[in-house]
């Protein structure tokens, strides 16, 4: 497909079946993120949202790391806000908006460092598998910044306060199976097993009805968005109710029940696009 080059680095968007692979490389340095390898993850989100061919996204490092964070040496570029002028979000802010607004399911493949700013690029997505050695740490601490709120806001959600605040006071490094008990990955495969793990996985959602996990994804993110319980009151009628008109309409409900009925594998063909989204990228209702 793409890819994206940036000074020492790049995004680069692969794909292989139904399966797209978005890859963050700076090779030498532990793919560390620098502010055009930031801003090059939203041209590639929109590249994913709009091919219809592609049914589920992973997102990793090249070779043997997901991400080392983001590039200190180009820190001030990389969180400075071009529109206010503070160091507040930034190309960052933007990056990680557009992976949580991509209506396809994702799913973070993590090994090796997943530090810094490179965990708001694995909290972004949906799902988060690591290896068993993989090392998590969340550092601002260390080098005396503050993070863009939204990052911290996806951390709370996702661990807890708590457990929040023990990375983010720490900048502890943890290891994969003490960061699946703290709530930051679903899963931990072996090593030697991962990328296996991974692919299949990847193919098991990439074989479901995208009607169902894109509605589920719309409606589980105006829950949590609500404050989780069953909040969000109008805005997930709404959200229900477009799905349902979809799901009347799209041809999956019958292609998933004639199959059960059958007993054979169910072939569903709906893949959406954007214009079938509620919500215009990891903004508010699409209007």
């Amino acid at each position: 497909m793409s890819t994206t080059t940036a000074t020492g680095g790049s995004v680069q968007v692969s794909q292989q079946g139904p399966i797209a692979t978005l890859t963050l490389s700076n090779p030498g340095r532990r793919n560390t993120m620098t502010e055009a390898m930031w801003r090059a993850l939203e041209p590639a989100c929109a590249e994913l949202a709009d091919d219809g061919s592609v049914r589920a996204v992973v997102v990793r490092g090249a070779g043997t790391d997901f991400s080392a964070g983001a590039d200190i040496s180009d820190l001030r570029a990389i969180l400075r806000d071009e529109e206010s002028g503070r160091h507040d979000g930034g190309a960052v802010a933007a990056g990680e908006a557009a992976l949580a607004g991509l209506h396809k399911p994702t799913i973070a493949a993590v090994e090796g460092y997943c530090l810094g700013g490179a965990w708001q690029i694995a909290a972004a997505c949906d799902i988060r598998l690591a290896s068993s050695d993989a090392t998590f740490g969340i550092t601002p601490a260390k080098i005396g910044i503050v993070y863009p709120t939204t990052g911290i806001e996806r951390l709370v959600r996702i661990a807890g306060p708590a457990a929040a605040k023990y990375l983010l006071f720490s900048g502890d490094f943890v290891d994969a199976e003490r960061a699946r008990v703290l709530g930051l990955v679903q899963a931990v495969h072996p090593a030697e097993d991962f990328w296996d793990e991974v692919g299949a996985f990847a193919q098991r959602l990439a074989a479901r009805s995208q009607l169902s996990i894109q509605a589920m994804k719309d409606i589980v993110d105006t829950i949590d968005s609500a404050g989780g319980g069953g909040g969000g009151g109008v805005e997930l009628a709404r959200a229900s109710e477009h799905w349902q008109q979809l799901m009347a309409t799209s041809g999956d409900a019958e292609a998933g029940v004639g199959a059960f009925l059958a007993k054979r594998a169910p072939e569903f063909s709906w893949n959406g696009g954007r214009d079938t989204q509620r919500r215009a990228g990891a903004g508010g209702p699409i209007t």
